[in-house]
């Protein structure tokens, strides 16, 4: 055990928030009858386990499943597609639509699943139920336009009728990581299962009974259970049989491993979308409100744990007002509350296991050893769960340290200051990263200008992260190294189809007719061409 790791009561700042009587346990909530419904049907011939963070024992054995098991669940999944695919849009629609009401209904069961199976606080296991709900009320609304036959200008306006078709791609095989296994198996599978596709899914084991349960809440809705298939183990095991065998990829998790995904996908000439990593920038500007960037930076930095792609590592605030704000970001993140409770109370739960807290004591450690100064927190609190680390705010951090340019992942932020808005924002772009960002001020039109400069696929201002998120008619993805393609919005549904253009030719054939020759009819053309520039045709 490190220093960092020692339960040095003198160093502790942050509260734990006590259980409420009668608290529910994980062995209320995962029972072996639960643990049968979640599993059946899922293909394995082995065994693996999940485990809690928040004491680091077993939660539940599952299936494990081979390589052959990939391939059957594949077999299935094609089978079960093909009527699944001609089921008119607006009935898998409605799907998704009765889902809806079910998850806000049951909420309460999958926020223990997703508390137990991550270590979230439940407020932030609740922004998962929010983004899913969202999800299938807006796909479940607006698949049908998405989706539907377009017409466009053919060749010869009037001679010509083009229109596009959307055609589901097959079988999508969707890889889930562990951190928000939710949001991100279920809520990027709705609009894949709505344009008509079937789905092989392989989520993260630690968090495999999350994915489990909405899969069940599903086919409760309606969905035929064989177009919906299940395969769990190793990642290195069976993530790289679902993308051999995908006629799409879906994929959330590390750069590292989504070049490996993306490689793989290239090389059979599948679509493959990536979200990958990042190493997220918030920007205080000089007339930015700076109570309300405190709070708005104890949301953007330390949601569940600093373990979500697009929070906040670093924090670039204006000279003129760095002090204030620092000394109000450092009382709120002091005052945090920790705690393992399945109730809501804690305003931050743990970490998701031993590699993750290894990370975040390497970068704190690292950084102090090199000059950097610990504003708030800096410890890991055994005392409430294996794996709880202190919300920490640093000081002084400069290359090479670690946390200056790595994805830390975890409940730790970096303040630098700034006092030229040119400079800040070549700073904020200079990683390989371009996933999310931030800008505060309280001019409108300053951040939106400055939002556009900053090379990433969404910028949320006075707000970290949530309020483009949440905008799920708008596409959401990285840039640069934080991945290829889009969830939500068009993009997020069109890219689990195939675009097909039909073309009918009336009264005249492309080609010379009523006695042309072949000079005449280029000639035609090209009077064609140039009355169809003047129409302004597109």
């Amino acid at each position: 055990m490190t220093d960092s790791q020692a339960p040095a009561t003198a160093l502790r700042t942050n509260p734990v928030a006590a259980a409420p009587a009668g608290a529910r346990t994980a062995a209320d909530v995962v029972t072996p009858e639960l643990i049968a419904q979640l599993t059946h049907g899922v293909i394995g011939s082995g065994r693996t386990s999940g485990h809690s963070p928040f004491t680091g024992e077993k939660l539940a054995d599952l299936p494990e499943s081979t390589p052959e098991d990939v391939e059957t669940a594949f077999e299935r999944a094609r089978a079960a597609g093909r009527g699944w695919a001609a089921v008119p849009v607006r009935r898998r629609a409605a799907v998704l639509l009765r889902f809806h009401d079910l998850v806000l209904e049951r909420q309460a069961e999958v926020l223990d699943l997703i508390q137990l199976e991550t270590g979230k606080a439940r407020l932030h296991a609740h922004e998962e139920v929010q983004a899913v709900a969202v999800a299938a009320r807006h796909y479940g609304r607006a698949a049908v336009s998405y989706l539907r036959p377009r017409r466009h200008t053919g060749a010869v306006p009037v001679l010509t009728r083009a229109t596009e078709l959307r055609h589901p791609r097959g079988v999508v095989g969707q890889i889930v990581p562990w951190n928000y296994p939710f949001e991100l198996s279920i809520g990027d599978a709705l609009p894949a299962l709505v344009a008509g596709n079937a789905l092989v899914m392989k989520p993260d084991t630690e968090s495999a009974l999350t994915a489990l349960w909405g899969r069940d809440l599903l086919i409760e809705a309606g969905l035929p259970a064989e177009v919906f298939q299940v395969v769990l183990g190793e990642g290195p095991v069976v993530g790289p049989e679902v993308v051999k065998r995908a006629d799409y990829v879906s994929f959330t998790g590390s750069t590292r491993t989504g070049r490996e995904v993306a490689r793989s996908a290239a090389d059979r000439l599948v679509g493959a979308s990536l979200e990958l990593g990042g190493k997220n920038p918030m920007l205080v500007l000089s007339d930015a409100d700076v109570e309300k960037a405190a709070a708005g930076a104890v949301r953007a930095c330390f949601s569940s744990a600093g373990q979500l792609c697009i929070s906040i590592e670093r924090l670039y605030v204006h000279d003129s007002v760095a002090d204030a704000f620092v000394g109000r970001f450092a009382a709120r993140t002091r005052a945090l509350r920790l705690g393992t409770a399945l109730a809501y109370g804690a305003d931050m739960g743990s970490l998701a296991g031993e590699r993750q807290l290894r990370t975040v004591v390497r970068h704190v450690e690292e950084a102090v050893a090199k000059g950097a100064t610990i504003v708030a927190g800096g410890v890991a609190r055994p005392d409430i769960g294996p794996y709880f680390h202190e919300p920490t705010i640093l000081d002084g951090v400069e290359a090479p340290m670690a946390v200056c340019t790595e994805e830390t992942f975890g409940p730790v932020v970096s303040v630098y200051r700034f006092s030229d808005e040119d400079e800040v924002i070549d700073l904020a772009n200079s990683t390989p990263y371009g996933l999310n960002a931030s800008v505060w001020t309280k001019d409108a039109g300053r951040g939106r200008a400055v939002a556009a400069r900053l090379r990433c696929g969404t910028v949320n201002i006075n707000e970290g992260y949530a309020s483009a998120y949440g905008s799920v008619a708008s596409p959401m993805g990285g840039m640069k190294e934080s991945g290829l393609g889009r969830r939500h919005g068009s993009e997020g549904i069109l890219k689990y189809t195939e675009a097909q253009t039909v073309a009918q030719q009336r009264i005249l054939p492309m080609a010379p007719s009523f006695g042309m020759d072949d000079e005449k009819y280029a000639a035609f053309m090209s009077r064609s061409l140039r009355a169809m520039k003047a129409l302004r045709l597109r």
